[in-house]
């Protein structure tokens, strides 16, 4: 990586020079040392004037280049791109980023530290006369040999492709330095200059396989149903459309498609976000990824499984994550003119003052370099990772763990944030929240029956009814000749007389419903909660309600976040009464509901492309497309699936929705020191400039000048761990 890129955890988005014609071929090409735009700008150049390439497409996230090419030009523009020092390898086609395997490029950390060492040594050995002047050289040599070839390799490719980047630059510097005599200080600019690239790897930490655990929702085979009528185990990925599937109770579902027998609950969180299962008749849909829960079912398959809606869901959150530009730093942009410019500066300084003024060319040369190294951005390149770094650390110690400086720096401009409900701002477990007797019957009788009618079923709403009368204490009655009743309820014998729980539909099957009963209903359906009902074979008893309950941080997170500013919005796949209930619990400005994963992705497009900055806070798989496309993803750790997780940009640890304003302010307290340590190194290099072009300076004081700049920003960076 190189120094550029400190502070950035950028990839770039897709940029296509133009699209591919039909018939082209597409490779993708995975190149490992492809971290940031200057090795982006570098492949770009080489790339763009190659016969036969029509489009150039870069993942720098996945370190992965898409070709869109004749089928003569592959071998070329790998040839061409192995010129700048890269090592492409191109993929197998239809593979994603997530099933490439990437080897990390583990380096030792002794060459560095023995640099640093040596370095020292040649600086103690020189200012002390303590060894003849060949041999410091030589101590000041190897430690430029340590540490510097990498940078010099670069800067030397840079150089022969005309692009004047930071490590020529340094190459230059090191290399004018080296040449004039001054060994110790050309050993310690370049040693600091790799400490700064060694800063920057660490702080470049986003997971590069964001939706590995999406593929695994899906199981590998399905039971199919044959010709002859017989049922065989089938590859998913061998099943073809209009082929009729069976899943048993607690059997994931393989494919997409739509119920032509039997009813079952379905639990659908994974796709929809739904809090509690669906129940699922014949004519219904099912999506691959859900988990069949009660009966079992056949159903005729819709989409192949690379067409399925978890399919889609993957490749929502590859497109979003390899589209979404990173902001921008100043640092990057800066370099892109500063760096020109100081050569060119240096240069006429060497060059017009002997030609036009009859100066001394040594003492001229010996300026030009003096200005190189002060001028050198290495205070700039490591004030913007230190500072991050600390941040991420002091983050870390509230509970929050930020996978990049990028989302850190990031934070204070966040003017919207959209969150999930299930398990975001609520529980994410069903409680029964309300009972009432009906007409005459017997309250405590009637929770009695239907708890012990409820404790023989695993549905969640009856598992929320039984849980609350044993915490309760009700002593649980026998029940006989149960019965689940498929998408309606349970029935059962108890002490000679028969009793229904229910939902509303079988209620209207028993011809027990009200017109009261069904202004109860509508009411507590209103508030987002699911509701059954106890009868007998004469009349409806007592009905009980079950919700999902807020978090009790919900509330104070969200009045935190208006302080600061952040707009509010609630984006769920439960039911709108649901969705605008709880939001008017909790304080939240807007709520949608009954989004699949795809309105959510295009709720956040929707923000975006008024130019608001949009954070999305989720727990599920169904929340990973929104929360890659978001420029902050914000997902609850504890409770959430491992792809929302990696998906996400920060995950809060203790799944407190108080951690996001915590962060938010944290974002601009770095912020600040971030332009702070920016002003600083500026600032201190302008004016040693003054004093070099008067002659007055020494390359001992431009490195002096450059290593103090460097720990003043170091320090002040490090303030952040204090708070």
């Amino acid at each position: 990586m190189t120094a550029c890129c400190a502070s950035t955890e950028a990839h770039s988005a897709p940029n296509l020079s133009a699209d591919a014609a039909p018939g082209k071929g597409q490779t993708r090409v995975r190149i490992e040392q492809m971290d940031c735009p200057t090795e982006e700008k570098l492949i770009r150049d080489k790339l763009s004037g190659m016969q036969g390439i029509s489009a150039i497409e870069f993942n720098l996230m996945q370190r992965v280049l898409i070709l869109s090419h004749e089928p003569h030009a592959l071998a070329p523009a790998l040839a061409a791109i192995r010129e700048l020092g890269f090592s492409p390898v191109t993929e197998h086609a239809g593979q994603s980023d997530t099933e490439a395997s990437v080897t990390p490029r583990k380096q030792a950390w002794w060459p560095l530290a023995l640099a640093g060492l040596t370095a020292m040594a040649a600086e103690v050995m020189h200012f002390a006369a303590l060894a003849p002047e060949w041999l410091v050289a030589g101590v000041a040599l190897a430690s430029i040999l340590l540490c510097g070839l990498g940078t010099y390799k670069k800067g030397w490719i840079a150089l022969k492709h005309r692009n004047l980047n930071i490590n020529a630059l340094m190459s230059i510097a090191v290399t004018g330095a080296v040449l004039i005599g001054q060994w110790p200080e050309a050993a310690m600019v370049m040693f600091l200059f790799t400490v700064a690239e060694l800063i920057e790897a660490k702080s470049l930490d986003r997971a590069r396989h964001a939706i590995r655990g999406l593929m695994e929702l899906t199981p590998e085979r399905a039971t199919v149903q044959q010709a002859d009528g017989s049922w065989l185990e089938v590859e998913v990925k061998q099943v073809a459309l209009g082929a009729r599937v069976r899943v048993r109770p607690g059997e994931r579902i393989g494919l997409d498609g739509e119920v032509v027998a039997g009813s079952s609950s379905v639990d659908q969180a994974p796709i929809t976000g739904e809090s509690l299962p669906v129940e699922k008749n014949p004519g219904d849909p099912l999506f691959a990824g859900t988990i069949n829960q009660a009966g079992s079912l056949q159903y005729r398959v819709t989409a192949a499984a690379n067409d399925s809606t978890l399919a889609r869901i993957i490749h929502a959150v590859e497109q979003a994550q390899g589209s979404r530009a990173p902001t921008q730093r100043f640092v990057d942009q800066f370099a892109k003119v500063y760096t020109p410019v100081v050569f060119a500066l240096a240069l006429a300084i060497a060059v017009l003052p002997p030609l036009l003024l009859g100066g001394l060319w040594f003492d001229w040369i010996y300026r030009a370099l003096v200005l190189l190294v002060v001028a050198c951005p290495c205070a700039l390149v490591i004030s913007t990772p230190v500072t991050i770094v600390s941040g991420l650390a002091a983050a870390a110690r509230k509970g929050i763990l930020i996978k990049g400086g990028a989302y850190l720096e990031l934070g204070h401009k966040l003017s919207v944030l959209a969150l999930d409900k299930t398990g975001t701002l609520t529980h994410g477990k069903p409680l029964q929240t309300d009972y009432l007797a009906l007409g005459q019957a017997d309250l405590d009788a009637s929770r009695l029956l239907a708890a012990s009618l409820a404790s023989h079923s695993d549905h969640p709403v009856s598992l929320a009814i039984a849980l609350h009368a044993i915490d309760n204490g009700l002593p649980l009655q026998a029940v006989d000749n149960f019965t689940a009743l498929l998408g309606l309820g349970v029935r059962g014998t108890i002490e000679g007389i028969d009793y229904h729980l229910g939902n509303h539909r079988l209620v209207e099957e028993l011809g027990l419903c009200s017109p009261e009963l069904e202004a109860q209903l509508d009411r507590l359906e209103r508030q987002g909660k699911s509701v059954v009902v106890l009868c007998n074979r004469s009349r409806a008893l007592a009905l009980f309600a079950v919700a999902d309950t807020l978090k009790d941080s919900s509330r104070e997170a969200i009045a935190e976040l208006h302080q600061l500013g952040v707009k509010t919005l609630m984006l769920s796949g439960d039911n709108p009464h649901t969705a605008e209930a709880i939001a008017a619990q909790v304080g939240i400005d807007e709520a949608r509901g009954s989004l699949l994963p795809g309105d959510k992705l295009q709720a956040i497009e929707a923000l975006q492309a008024r130019g608001a900055v949009v954070g999305m806070v989720g727990d599920g798989i169904n929340d990973a497309p929104a929360l890659a496309q978001s420029q902050i993803g914000f997902a609850m750790a504890a409770a959430g699936t491992d792809t929302a997780i990696e998906t996400a940009d920060v995950a809060l640890m203790d799944d407190d929705l108080r951690k996001i304003p915590a962060f938010i302010r944290l974002s601009r307290q770095t912020a600040t020191l971030l332009k702070q340590n920016i002003a600083l190194a500026l600032g201190i290099k302008l004016l040693f400039l003054g004093i070099t072009l008067t002659g007055q300076a020494t390359m001992w004081m431009a490195v002096f000048a450059d290593m103090g700049v460097s720990l003043l920003v170091v320090f002040n960076g490090l303030r952040l761990l204090r708070k």
